[in-house]
């Protein structure tokens, strides 16, 4: 009811905002601040890479660090059958020797239980643990059972599909390393980007979220973690108890709560783990309903402790409120256009044309920031990024903005449901060796 209460709120303030500003003011103007906002926010994050890299230039660096905990890593599975024993024979290959890895089923219907079974008598280093049926549903559930008997000073946490190379776990170390710092987040990348159409769109979307992680990295705002590839020191996972279980995005909720508690996360662009891209339509709409409505819960379950907490740095608040903007600007240029189309439609005073620039301006600055992504991370040539941006902008406003304005809507009038929206794995055969 909290959520629905607030998000109301906040949508009708909008609306009102909108209205009164285009009775008052020019719209121009408000395009112009838009576009100047965004475009300072991006400078001041390039320079701030630019800085960091000079700094590394300097002072490369180290390949070891004197920080070697003993990792659990931790692996949930539920119907996994086609991936799960490819995986962990890829994670026993890592250039690391204290480590466990827990290996959960979550109330399978397939082999996985017998298959993971076998792998732990296999593999001394692995364990696993058999949820039974009518436990509490959901990954950040299956984490906390985990917990109870993971021996780990640190927690990396994978996907079933997740693949890494061998020095994965010694580079996110070296950023785990400092005492302020509680968690790493690994980039991400899809293995089969060129199975088809989404799935290459959504390597292009991973590309430009690692060069967001890379900026907010470098200004030491709210990097945030993804699920897949992230490690957690145990002593930051106690001082926010855990994983909270009535979230459907473990990640983004877990992120927001170490920011809070003054925890620093950093990206560790360096270290990369693969996933499988989803490869129809609707298995994608399902995957983003889920990330889009737990993004949008975390931040009005805890709006007020991000204005008001006394340990988390004022970049770090700013840079999460910014990028609320990344779900409120669907429903604001939508909202915009309906009205400034009402008006042309009555024959009123309308700035329709202003509204459209706006939302075309919109396009070009996420087109630029895709544009140079693939450039700078998949060193594309010049004309193939504008192609790849290009589809992707087409991917982005069919699958993002409806999906916004959709889940909108449903936290608004229904209640709150625990639909983890489990992602299907085994949708590929491109091996890492391929990948890379």
């Amino acid at each position: 009811m909290k959520d629905r209460i607030s998000l109301l709120l906040i949508m009708c303030f909008l609306l009102a905002f909108l209205i009164i500003f285009q009775n008052y003011f020019d719209t121009f103007w408000a395009i112009v601040f838009l576009i100047a906002f965004m475009s300072l926010y991006m400078l001041y994050m390039y320079i701030a890479i630019k800085h960091q890299r000079r700094k590394l230039r300097k002072n490369p660096t180290p390949l070891e660090c004197s920080y070697k905990p003993f990792i659990s890593i931790m692996i949930p599975c539920h119907n996994e059958e086609d991936v799960i024993e490819d995986t962990v024979n890829n994670i026993l290959e890592v250039d690391y020797s204290d480590y466990e890895i827990i290996l959960i089923d979550d109330r399978s219907s397939d082999r996985t239980p017998e298959i993971i079974k076998n792998l732990e008598e296999k593999f001394a280093k692995v364990k696993i643990l058999l949820r039974k049926e009518g436990d509490f549903p959901g990954k950040s559930a299956v984490l906390n059972d985990a917990m109870k008997i993971a021996k780990g000073e640190a927690i990396l946490v994978f996907d079933a599909d997740a693949k890494i190379q061998s020095d994965f776990i010694k580079k996110v170390l070296i950023k785990l390393e400092p005492k302020d710092v509680g968690a790493v987040q690994a980039r991400k990348t899809i293995i089969n980007a060129k199975q088809n159409f989404l799935t290459a769109c959504q390597y292009n979307e991973y590309v430009m979220d690692t060069h967001l992680q890379i900026g907010r990295d470098a200004v030491r705002g709210a990097v945030e973690l993804r699920g897949n590839g992230e490690i957690i020191k145990r002593e930051a996972l106690l001082d926010i108890n855990g994983w909270n279980n009535e979230t459907i995005t473990d990640d983004l909720d877990m992120s927001t709560r170490l920011h809070i508690k003054g925890w620093d996360i950093r990206f560790a662009s360096d270290a990369v783990v693969y996933e499988e891209g989803v490869i129809t339509f609707p298995a994608l709409v399902r995957q983003r309903r889920r990330w889009v409505e737990g993004s949008i819960r975390r931040y009005l379950e805890y709006a007020l402790d991000i204005l008001f907490t006394k340990d988390m740095t004022l970049r770090v608040g700013f840079d999460l409120i910014a990028y609320i903007s990344e779900f409120l600007l669907p429903f604001s240029l939508v909202s915009e256009i309906t009205i400034q189309a009402f008006r042309f439609v009555k024959g009123y005073s309308n700035d329709i044309l202003s509204s459209l620039v706006l939302v075309a301006c919109t396009a070009v600055f996420f087109a630029s920031g895709l544009i140079y992504s693939l450039r700078k991370y998949s060193h594309y040539g010049f004309f193939r990024a504008i192609y790849e941006a290009l589809i992707t902008a087409v991917y982005v406003v069919t699958i993002w903005f409806p999906i916004v304005l959709f889940i909108i809507f449903k936290i608004v009038f229904t209640r709150k449901t625990m639909d983890w929206g489990k992602t299907q794995h085994g949708v590929s055969d491109v091996t890492l060796k391929e990948a890379v």
